[in-house]
């Protein structure tokens, strides 16, 4: 009969550092970037993640030698996942704590995108309100061509969220997911047919395209034209919901966010990944730098991360 393994040495080595640590390297990829991020040298960082590692019996990173991005094993992956359920709870008993001593309602107002809106924040939601019953959560759409650091510094949002938001020195950002571009066309059109396409299959087809509002569609045409891609864009539309019904009545196929393919709204409808990055797609939640945030604020940051890495 095999021995049991004490939890002894789990119970001491675990402490909130070293998930963090854990989580920022994973996020990160290295653990130079990720000491950078948690103001640690990378030997205090490592040291931490290597403690958790000896606790627990198994190695949490395959580690390239060298500044090589580091990948997390099948225990690492097991490991992040209740990290952040961990570290959710955390926020948790915080905001507690805030809305028992303030005794009033609490509200968060957060920018969302459609995607955010229908997609992200629904089962955050919902796992936020069993906790915290009594917090108002306002989502306000934000167009993408939205100044995000100007509202958030302005204090008109406690949250927003953008895709590739750049630096700024007014906000910090935490990384949600990544949203690669994925071609969204009807089950039986040529297209379908094909696996792991590049963005060449699109060449001289019809396309149903976001307007020139929002910026990545815009970048990913200047893209498509240095590379002598020319889609023949038929329509264009603000509005998701359209460019799918578009796409699904066989007028033109579409290149959209996985996140928002993947619960297509028409059965008739599927999506194919796409071969190559070309412009990268990274959801961002993003919140002032320099003015305090409510516990509740940082409980629901928690919530949406965890359940996004569900």
């Amino acid at each position: 009969m095999p021995q049991l393994r004490s939890i002894s040495p789990i119970k001491r080595e675990f402490d909130l550092r070293g998930l963090r640590a854990v989580l920022a390297v994973a996020e990160l990829g290295t653990f130079r970037r990720a000491a950078g991020e948690l103001g640690y040298t990378q030997s205090a960082l490592s040291h931490q993640v290597s403690s958790l590692e000896r606790a627990l019996g198994w190695a949490l990173f395959h580690r390239p030698g060298g500044r090589g991005q580091v990948r997390l094993t099948p225990a690492g992956e097991a490991v992040c996942r209740r990290a952040r359920r961990a570290m959710a709870e955390v926020e948790a008993i915080a905001a507690d704590a805030e809305e028992a001593e303030r005794g009033e309602s609490l509200r968060v107002r957060v920018g969302v995108s459609q995607t955010a809106a229908a997609e992200i924040m629904p089962p955050a939601l919902q796992a936020f309100r069993e906790a915290h019953p009594a917090v108002e959560v306002v989502l306000t759409e934000l167009e993408d061509y939205t100044d995000v650091a100007a509202i958030l510094h302005q204090g008109q949002l406690d949250l927003a969220f953008a895709i590739n938001p750049a630096p700024h020195e007014s906000i910090e950002m935490v990384r949600v997911l990544e949203d690669s571009w994925v071609i969204l066309t009807r089950r039986d059109s040529a297209l379908a047919d094909l696996e792991r396409p590049g963005f060449e299959a699109l060449d001289g087809l019809d396309l149903v395209a976001w307007t020139h509002r929002w910026r990545g569609q815009a970048e990913l045409e200047r893209a498509w034209s240095q590379r002598g891609i020319a889609p023949r864009i038929v329509y264009r539309t603000d509005d998701n919901l359209s460019l799918q019904r578009l796409v699904a009545a066989g007028l033109g196929h579409a290149t959209i966010g996985r996140l928002a393919a993947r619960r297509a709204v028409d059965p008739s409808l599927t999506w194919l990944p796409i071969r190559e990055t070309l412009i990268p797609r990274e959801i961002g939640l993003c919140y002032p730098r320099r003015r305090r945030m409510t516990a509740t604020a940082l409980a629901l940051i928690a919530a949406i991360r965890a359940q996004t890495a569900l």
